[in-house]
């Protein structure tokens, strides 16, 4: 089956792409709120005759198409949540929902796997394996990828496949890397406990905010002392809540951030550290410190010969693949990763603003470059397996 067979028709329904992707950016619902998102997809799909399967999910959608000649499963993911972003973009079609805007391009992953799955349908009788497609829920909150992995979604999937919009690249480049691609990203909260006083006589207690600030400045010496200088790690304390009065020496002073590692072994090494240099600094003033720890996603890690398997698609399909600039932005595709090999991709979209920016957008041209190359790229890895041939760990 020729890959130019397979793809030929995707430029054909580019406008109906767009249009589902304006639909949805028009309609963006929070996560673990995507009723009428669900609802949505559900019908595009099941009109298309492609099969939508129960796993008891709240929200989200997981679809199949194929395996009526055997072969494994590989699944294809897109995220379909939204953010707490008033938009203004100015666009025909912006948010009609104050507050909330696909600010981070999940519209745009959602519409271009539906063009997938349309592709995938035409060829159905001819695949030789099974295609899972999961719309999932809740990636802005690294939650959804567990719900769908706890509802056994992933259950019989041999590999996975997702990407990310990137305003950076231009429509027609793909960023494919073996290895890192994303980084863990875990959130903490410092509580210092000390003893109040007055403002006049701070010997009187022990003051928190100061052992807070001697703790901000000593967590950077994990990363440039406790870090070898061929990886890498970041922490960041992003708020700093402590006192009530300008005389009053407070109780507490409570320390929010978060650390973003791109290696497991640096991302462990990097955690206990945190709460050695917290308690202890803590200690030496007088003060207490506990730390709890809000986990994130683990880092994205892409599997090589899926990585080979995916530059080989791009350029039989003339697309131009590049080693892209890791991010140290979190992504839970990662959760589906640490179950089965998979890979993460990003998608050029030439957009005009960074991800999370009221004013995001991107070029829709990059819809049918999506739904070519996944859709090419699902059928060599099918193709590959059923050759016996090298398709992952």
């Amino acid at each position: 089956m020729s890959s130019e067979a397979v793809i030929s028709g995707a430029q054909a329904f580019s406008e109906q792409l767009t249009g589902i992707r304006r639909h949805l950016h028009r309609h963006p619902e929070l996560s673990n709120e995507e009723h009428e998102t669900t609802a949505y997809l559900t019908s595009l799909l099941e009109q298309a005759g492609i099969k939508v399967i129960d796993y008891g999910l709240e929200t989200g959608v997981v679809a199949e198409i194929g395996g009526h000649h055997g072969g494994p499963v590989v699944a294809l993911r897109a995220d379909i949540d939204a953010l707490p972003i008033q938009e203004e973009t100015g666009l025909p079609y912006a948010s009609i929902y104050p507050g909330n805007m696909h600010a981070c391009g999940h519209d745009f992953h959602t519409a271009a796997l539906v063009g997938t799955a349309l592709l995938l349908k035409r060829q159905e009788n001819r695949l030789k394996g099974t295609v899972r497609l999961l719309f999932q829920p809740a990636e802005e909150k690294a939650s959804g990828a567990r719900q769908l992995i706890a509802s056994g979604a992933l259950q019989d999937v041999r590999a996975i496949f997702g990407m990310h919009n990137k305003p950076d690249l231009p429509v027609g480049t793909i960023g494919i890397t073996a290895g890192p691609l994303m980084a863990a990203a875990d959130g903490f909260v410092v509580e210092v406990t000390g003893s109040g006083s007055h403002a006049a006589v701070p010997e009187a207690g022990i003051d928190p905010i100061v052992a807070a600030a001697h703790i901000v400045t000593a967590l950077q010496t994990i990363v440039s002392r406790n870090v070898s200088a061929l990886h890498s790690a970041v922490i960041s304390v992003t708020k700093l809540h402590s006192g009530t009065s300008w005389n009053i020496i407070p109780e507490t002073a409570v320390l929010d951030g978060t650390v973003r590692t791109f290696d497991e072994a640096v991302r462990a090494e990097v955690l206990k550290r945190f709460g050695q240099v917290a308690t202890g600094v803590a200690a030496a003033l007088g003060a207490k410190a506990s730390v709890r720890w809000i986990e994130g996603p683990p880092p994205v890690i892409n599997d090589a010969a899926l990585a080979g398997l995916a530059e080989e698609t791009a350029a039989a399909l003339g697309f131009i693949a590049v080693k892209p600039v890791l991010s140290p932005a979190g992504e839970d595709f990662a959760a589906y990763q640490r179950v089965v090999p998979g890979l993460f991709v990003f998608m050029g979209v030439d957009g005009p603003r960074e991800w999370h920016h009221p004013a995001f957008d991107l070029d829709e041209r990059a819809l049918p470059v999506s739904a070519d190359f996944f859709t090419d790229l699902v059928i060599r890895y099918l193709e590959r397996w059923s050759a016996g041939e090298d398709t992952g760990e």
